[in-house]
């Protein structure tokens, strides 16, 4: 019996992963998008510009404003903010914060990240922006400038209110954007965890988002619900070199909206690859200058040369164009001062940027004269 079962389960492990055809990917989801992060292409799409509700994946814009406030020393992890009566009583879902009840900023991101938490939301809102209305101003700045196309907020938490929407595109590029601050995956990766742990009101943490348990290399994003938006999720994994968000929009049932997203990211990471070319901070050029307090500064990747393809196509090799921009200084560190450009053949693949590797200040007029006397001193004895 036991060898029986032995050979059975060696032959499930032997089955390839199913790979869905594009037409049944997302049928039941009103508009869905699958991305690879690296190069932001596009892997499939089903309405992907149209405008709906979107329920708590707003929370994601929500993130990204809080944690550009923890980088900025606006706020901090340890900060101890006090619930408004405002918040409290924002309904929906909840960690049930009491007015004056006072939570670490790191706690009330963990009640966002895993519980979706609209007391939360709200809490670190009126702390960075100084009120509720202020906060969405800024997240509608910030889907400005990020070029969204089909995104306005009305609140901070993605509750139904008229003239609140975003596509399913744009929410994409909200958790590119969202996962360019590493420490978000600190929370969202997480599947369960407790806030008020020292106190009588220990309470429960579960993650919404149960592909970060069950589905492999999961760690993010955002799940939501609302009765106009219905079951949405935001999902990103990672396999060797390769990233995928996953949106889906519209579901009417949870299971179901789970399962689309989990054949759209099997559909991803099991017709397509990432090749990652060069490395960020690989050294592509090195830049001399007489009038600087160094004399010369490494030209760097700023992030990783990726190219992706499908896994049947075969080896290529690619060209590279390397662009220096004409550089005045002084220079700071990770200033951009090129690009590098990556050709298939004559088709153009890709541009990155390339940085300088350290800061270059002009020299001090002192130091110029200085330096001018003992070239002519140092010539003369050489002459």
């Amino acid at each position: 019996m036991k060898k029986i079962i032995t050979i059975f389960l060696i032959a499930i492990l032997l089955i390839p992963n199913f790979v869905y055809a594009e037409d049944e990917l997302a049928t039941n989801a009103r508009s869905a998008v699958l991305m690879e992060v690296s190069t932001g292409s596009i892997l499939f799409e089903k309405n992907k510009d149209e405008q709906v509700a979107v329920a708590s994946l707003t929370k994601m814009m929500a993130q990204i404003l809080i944690l550009e406030a923890i980088e900025s020393g606006n706020l901090t992890w340890e900060e101890e903010v006090k619930a408004s009566s405002n918040a409290a009583g924002y309904g929906g879902t909840q960690i049930y914060l009491q007015p004056g009840e006072m939570m670490s900023v790191r706690d009330l991101m963990k009640g966002i990240s895993m519980a979706s938490a609209n007391d939360a939301t709200v809490v670190l809102a009126e702390r960075i922006a100084g009120s509720e209305e202020a906060f969405v101003k800024m997240m509608n700045d910030k889907a400005k400038e990020l070029g969204l196309q089909n995104t306005n907020f009305v609140n901070p938490t993605g509750l139904d209110e008229d003239n609140h929407y975003s596509s399913a595109y744009d929410m994409a590029l909200i958790a590119i954007e969202l996962l360019k601050h590493d420490q978000i995956l600190e929370f969202s990766s997480v599947y369960e965890d407790y806030l008020r742990v020292d106190t009588p009101n220990k309470f429960w943490l579960v993650n919404t988002n149960k592909l970060v348990r069950f589905y492999d290399g999961a760690d993010g994003l955002k799940t939501g619900f609302t009765d106009n938006a219905g079951y949405t999720m935001a999902v990103t994994a990672k396999r060797d070199d390769m990233r995928l968000i996953a949106i889906v929009l519209g579901e009417e049932v949870s299971k179901v909206r789970n399962a689309e997203t989990t054949a759209l990211l099997d559909y991803g990471f099991n017709l397509y690859k990432i090749d990652v070319i060069k490395k960020q901070g690989d050294i592509v050029d090195t830049i001399e200058f007489d009038k600087g307090d160094k004399k010369s500064v490494n030209i760097v990747l700023e992030k990783d040369v990726t190219v992706l393809s499908k896994k049947s196509d075969a080896e290529k090799s690619y060209t590279e164009k390397i662009n220096i921009d004409e550089i005045k200084l002084p220079i700071s560190k990770n200033q951009q001062v090129g690009t590098i450009e990556i050709y298939d053949g004559s088709n153009q693949i890709g541009s990155y940027s390339l940085v300088s590797s350290e800061e270059v200040k002009k020299k001090s007029f002192w130091k110029l004269f200085c330096d001018n006397i003992r070239d002519i001193v140092v010539g003369d004895l050489v002459f």
